[in-house]
């Protein structure tokens, strides 16, 4: 009789836990933050099939020199979905070398594509965006974060910064998303030899993705560019709906058609212009 009564009582206490979990509301853990990055070399469809076999098998290696003089190659041993295309790469790494990636890795990628130009003075001068973004993202790399990297990728001023440079001269060109901008800089991690200010602030507009992004240039100053080289960004934030600051609004200047770029310069003869048609979108 009391090992039946002991029974019923264990049975009614399972019962009543498993209708407690049944009860309880039903959720998933947020997937691991991961800080992508991503490259693309420019005008590669223009190549001979050498050269693009060239391209391909020259991208890993840059990418692992760049990032071995930013200190982070053993993370980039352990990346993660990386997905190497003709001419393209990208991968995931955990978000805590994002200081590293904004800091010191543009400079450390247009010091190593400098050393492939002397190394093979033959070759077409190799020019590389760069995009780098953060976010949740599970094992396979498929989800929205990976998505917004490849908008940012596709940006046309990135692609129209590289058309008009010259290719012996500027090299990389890179965009980070406002994320990554302000969890690297309010932290204070990043390396101190490079400064908020080395990233053009400009709103980003793919297909349906409109965010504001930072376009970096290795070693330029963007004081010395008009800020109309980019679509003036509206002096409302289009994801916060928050007013920019003024100062880092973009300033009244004189209208420039689509294609141009503008640069001014104050002297003795007071301010002296200069329009550079420029060429469109490439690959």
């Amino acid at each position: 009789m009391l090992l039946h009564e002991g029974r019923v009582r264990r049975d009614f206490a399972a019962n009543t836990r498993r209708e407690e979990r049944h009860m309880l509301p039903s959720w998933e853990p947020l997937w691991p933050y991961r800080a992508v990055l991503a490259v693309d070399a420019r005008n590669f469809s223009a190549l001979d099939s050498k050269g693009m076999q060239q391209v391909n098998a020259d991208i890993p290696p840059l990418l692992s020199q760049a990032l071995s003089a930013s200190n982070v190659s053993a993370h980039w041993e352990r990346r993660m979905f990386g997905q190497h295309a003709g001419d393209s790469y990208v991968a995931g790494m955990d978000p805590e070398v994002l200081p590293a990636l904004v800091g010191c890795f543009p400079d450390a990628l247009r010091q190593a594509l400098a050393r492939r130009r002397v190394d093979a003075p033959a070759s077409t001068p190799l020019q590389l965006r760069v995009s780098i973004h953060v976010g949740p993202l599970p094992h396979t790399g498929l989800g929205v974060p990976m998505v917004h990297t490849h908008r940012l990728l596709d940006d046309d001023a990135l692609r129209t910064l590289l058309n008009r440079a010259n290719p012996e001269i500027t090299t990389t060109a890179v965009i980070i998303s406002q994320r990554v901008y302000e969890d690297v800089f309010e932290s204070g991690c990043v390396n101190g030899d490079v400064l908020p200010d080395q990233f053009m602030r400009h709103l980003v507009k793919v297909k349906k993705f409109q965010q504001p992004a930072y376009v970096h240039i290795p070693g330029f100053d963007w004081r010395l560019a008009d800020p109309d080289i980019f679509e003036p960004l509206d002096t409302t934030d289009a994801a916060t709906k928050k007013p920019v600051p003024a100062s880092e609004a973009a300033p009244q200047a004189v209208p420039s058609v689509p294609g141009t770029v503008s640069f001014s310069h104050s002297g003795e003869h007071g301010i002296q212009s200069y329009n550079h048609f420029g060429a469109g979108r490439g690959q």
